[in-house]
């Protein structure tokens, strides 16, 4: 059949969060796919961004692992059967467990696999005998998570983008660039919401593509507070402790809702004790911001109709990244902005399945729902259906996994992950898993992670395989593939349906992932109403209880999905970063993602479109700090932490503040990752990403043409 007599197939974009369809065209040889728009789209509506248009660029990559490959005695990687493979896996999963126990082995769940397939993984480490699983969110958004469900009932975002950009005037966005890394959301929903009237109030060290895409910079409808890395906590205790001065002094002027509060809220008093002795000026004065400027985007929140929150991972990636999301959260519980279009505190996810894969249960503490597996009755009756006991004590999260590993961690299963890229202070987790006794990597490329790997096994690509993904406002959408490019790969969940059947025999064997899916919907509650024909290619919202729901575009109209059905409110105090700049690491390094590039960079940097817009990473040097070091624009320079080095471009620009440095973890040549901090959050164990000590060093040679291998593919 000819390309012109073949329908192009209707997906959803591997990138971002936002959940974009687009249609990939089959050609007439395997690979020859193109990309194509989807121009009534559900979400947004034919437009797409540089990444989606370039998606297909890599789906038929010459470096596409494309036979199974295991490590001889040499060290060496050589070509396999899928058979001897499999054997491979199962004989050394069973060791390890017979061995050591089934928690001396970890799983890595991706966000870039679908619903399905993180469902079968999460299954089969329980099915093994422990919760050691684990997704990228942990990287990204796991304080947000912990913190929304703790205090409102779900890990997400709590109103839909099309209801924000209908009903909200005010746009409190707070660690998050969604000009940058959302640009579809930024342009399709963000903006309109602008062009209407809305107001934007952007919190974030780093001037950046979000506020300059409304173009209202210059009007009164705009405030970027530029505040120190980690100073979160203190701003949004001087905006929150502006509200309670106005009300005790205006009691009648509504800055609190005082009667969403009283019938809606708890803990109100504890947040006014922690405020009490509460130094404003101080506190702007740490912050960077001038207090006046703060004050006036508390008003703005404040006496807004409709507010809405938004928060990225310059909230959630710190070590105090709950309590960060935390003070979010008091914020828009005082002044009654849940439970209604327009409203709520919105995380806007990285990946275009970090919110599935959560929602299915590929996390160490939760099974499918975001049922605990420490609950008796929550986990006995997903045990009806599985047919088998799972363990009841949470297990290890990824970081914890890795800095296990060669410790009482002996094994890792890791599907469409890079921790050698991802996870900070790299270097140590490359050294950690060298030192593992098995590791398999099931992928589309030859990962950094790949290299320790004892088995390599060869995915197919999301433009080959159907399933679901579900984007940042919790809609879950159908993807559907092309069919495969090379033969002797496999889709993700056919190699965790064969390893899991040769492993127990029952409780595998599925056909196809719409079989995974009416499983799936047996033990999680908010998909239980979800089926392949209702979600066509609308989608549905989640919480989706029965069939026939249409899903909630926002959530807590009535109630909120605590024990008590009250939103929690709880005063936080300001907990500095780990590292602090000194006399020897006199700069603060933080990092963000880019428009053109993504993660790890295993895709993108593989995209020729992406690498002619930024070929190799570079840093952000404010003008002061540049004549401090005799730092020329385009210089390359090297940047050390505590625990690396990278050497990279220097860009010299007020975007950044005077003593803190801005980089990217996309390029492995030159990988912020090297040099960020471990240092976890004691509650959701997240990574803090976002501040670290750093110092700079000039005269140094550049790396060539390109930082990054692939960049020249």
């Amino acid at each position: 059949m000819s390309s012109d007599q073949q329908e192009p197939v209707k997906t959803i974009c591997p990138y971002c969060g936002v959940g974009c369809g687009i249609k990939v065209q089959p050609g007439d040889e395997p690979g020859d796919v193109q990309f194509m728009p989807w121009g009534d789209a559900p979400v947004n509506e034919g437009r797409i961004c540089i990444k989606g248009g370039a998606a297909t660029e890599v789906v038929d990559h010459e470096d596409r692992l494309t036979d199974p490959l295991i490590r001889d005695d040499d060290g060496d990687l050589r070509e396999a059967s899928w058979d001897e493979a499999y054997e491979y896996i199962v004989d050394e999963l069973e060791r390890i467990r017979d061995e050591h126990g089934p928690d001396a082995m970890g799983f890595f769940g991706s966000s870039k696999t679908m619903n399905e397939e993180n469902y079968l993984l999460q299954k089969l480490a329980r099915r093994y005998g422990t919760n050691n699983v684990d997704n990228c969110t942990r990287m990204c958004h796991a304080s947000t998570v912990w913190a929304l469900r703790t205090s409102l009932g779900a890990g997400a975002m709590t109103n839909s983008m099309r209801d924000l950009r209908e009903e909200a005037d005010v746009f409190w966005i707070q660690g998050a660039n969604p000009g940058e890394q959302h640009p579809i959301a930024n342009s399709q929903y963000f903006r309109q919401a602008v062009l209407d009237g809305a107001t934007v109030i952007q919190v974030d060290p780093h001037a950046n593509k979000t506020t300059r895409s409304f173009q209202i910079d210059d009007t009164d409808r705009h405030q970027h507070l530029q505040l120190n890395p980690g100073t979160d906590i203190p701003l949004l205790n001087i905006v929150l402790k502006t509200i309670l001065e106005h009300h005790a002094e205006h009691p009648d002027d509504g800055w609190i809702d005082e009667e969403f509060v009283e019938e809606r809220t708890e803990g109100f008093d504890h947040l006014k004790e922690t405020l009490e002795d509460f130094d404003k000026e101080a506190a702007a004065e740490e912050c960077g911001v001038p207090l006046e400027d703060i004050e006036l985007a508390a008003e703005k929140y404040a006496t807004a109709d409709n507010a809405a929150i938004f928060t990225g991972m310059g909230m959630s990636q710190h070590a105090c990244g709950v309590d960060n999301v935390q003070n979010e959260i008091n914020l828009a519980l005082i002044t009654g902005n849940l439970g209604r279009p327009g409203t709520g505190v919105n995380p806007l996810r990285g990946q275009n399945n970090v919110q599935g894969t959560c929602d299915v249960g590929a996390m160490p503490n939760v099974l499918p729902g975001y049922q605990l597996v420490d609950d008796d009755e929550a986990r006995e009756s997903v045990e009806d259906v599985w047919g088998f006991e799972i363990p009841d004590e949470p297990g290890l999260t990824n970081v914890e996994i890795s800095y296990e590993a060669g410790d009482s961690i002996k094994g890792l299963y890791v599907m469409g992950e890079n921790p050698v890229m991802s996870e900070p202070d790299a270097n140590s987790v490359a050294e950690r898993l060298a030192d593992l006794e098995f590791m398999v990597v099931q992928d589309i490329f030859p990962t950094e992670t790949a290299e320790y790997a004892d088995v390599i096994l060869p995915a197919t690509t999301w433009a080959e395989r159907g399933g679901t993904v579900t984007n940042t406002d919790r809609r879950v959408q159908r993807m559907r593939g092309v069919g495969k490019v090379h033969e002797n790969t496999n889709h993700d969940r056919e190699i965790l349906t064969e390893v899991g059947t040769r492993l127990f025999e029952e409780g595998f064997d599925f056909e196809n992932p719409e079989e995974i899916f009416e499983e799936l919907r047996q033990v999680c509650p908010s998909y239980h109403g979800m089926t392949y024909d209702l979600l066509g290619e609308e989608g549905l919202h989640w919480p989706c209880y029965e069939p026939g729901d249409e899903g909630d575009p926002f959530l807590y109209e009535d109630e909120f999905e605590t024990e008590s059905g009250r939103g929690h409110i709880e005063g936080v105090e300001h907990t500095p970063p780990a590292e602090t700049p000194d006399d020897e690491y006199p700069l603060i390094l933080t990092t963000a993602r880019l428009e053109e590039h993504y993660n790890t960079g295993t895709m993108s940097t593989r995209s020729p479109t992406l690498n002619r817009q930024t070929p190799e990473n570079f840093v952000d040097v404010h003008p002061a700090d540049a004549e401090r070091y005799g730092i020329e624009d385009g210089e390359y320079v090297k940047l050390h932490s505590r625990r690396g080095e990278i050497t990279l471009e220097a860009h010299v620009t007020e975007d950044t503040k005077e003593g803190v440095v801005w980089t990217t973890p996309h390029f492995a040549a030159a990988s912020a990752n090297k040099l960020t901090n471990h240092v976890l959050d004691e509650r959701a164990k997240i990574p803090e990403y976002k501040a670290a000590a750093a110092e700079i060093e000039v005269d140094v040679e550049p790396l060539g043409e390109t930082a990054d291998p692939a960049a020249d593919d």
